[in-house]
């Protein structure tokens, strides 16, 4: 048997790369020029300098981004956000970004942003069940959580139950969240939660369903339940 590997939870300058580039993508296809611009506008209002500096941490540790097709070789000004968290500066990211698109497009927007974020959870969850194979385990509900992508940090507070077959978890705080709450960014920020964890433990293994009943941006706190059964696992 190969040994087991320690793996790295990715960065979220990382993550925040691949969220740019996903909703680059989904926004371009979908409405061409015009999708460009509103990327383009999405990315002036949270701060090209910003963006940069995301931008090259994120090229350092290694990851292929479309932020740069954005952004004029010389930037002017100064970080706005330097001095928040990593999760803060996503949050704000998203919601720029993602307010562009709904205040042009309407439903057709918040559409087009849902499935994006489908379509950016199905990959990071792909990645978690490549993790847990390169682990020499299989993508069964055991092994969701302990090959996750994403480091929490101690700014979630999260009480987790491991039932049968199942996960519950109450997030009492959550960053991500809270950022959007306090932008007031409740109806952009809402697009992510709706989707991100479903599409993520799909992409983990097609089987798990996820039941998420409770949102920061509406009752205050999140609440999950990742199902599987015991022989829906596939490795």
């Amino acid at each position: 048997m190969s040994e087991s590997l320690t793996m790295k939870a990715l960065s979220m300058d990382v993550i925040t790369a691949k969220m740019f580039t996903e909703i680059d993508i989904a926004v371009t296809d979908k409405f061409g020029e015009k999708g460009r611009q509103l990327i383009k506008a999405g990315l002036e209002h949270f701060g090209l300098k910003d963006a940069e500096a995301l931008a090259k941490k994120a090229t350092a540790e290694g990851e292929n981004h479309t932020f740069y097709n954005y952004l004029p070789k010389q930037v002017e000004g100064e970080e706005k956000y330097a001095a928040l968290t990593s999760f803060a500066r996503f949050s704000k990211m998203f919601a720029q970004l993602a307010k562009q698109i709904v205040d042009e497009y309407g439903k057709e927007g918040e559409d087009t942003i849902s499935l994006f974020v489908r379509r950016f959870g199905e990959k990071r969850g792909k990645g978690i069940a490549q993790r847990a194979r390169t682990n020499d385990t299989d993508n069964s509900i055991e092994n969701y959580l302990t090959n996750y992508d994403m480091g929490r940090s101690d700014l979630f507070k999260i009480d987790t139950k491991y039932k049968d077959q199942e996960i519950e978890q109450t997030f009492i705080h959550c960053p991500l969240g809270q950022q959007w709450a306090d932008d007031n960014m409740h109806q952009y920020g809402i697009l992510y939660c709706q989707e991100i964890d479903p599409a993520i433990a799909r992409g983990y293994n097609p089987n798990m369903k996820v039941v998420h009943d409770k949102y920061v941006l509406k009752e205050g706190q999140c609440h999950f339940q990742f199902q599987l059964k015991a022989e829906a696992s596939n490795d």
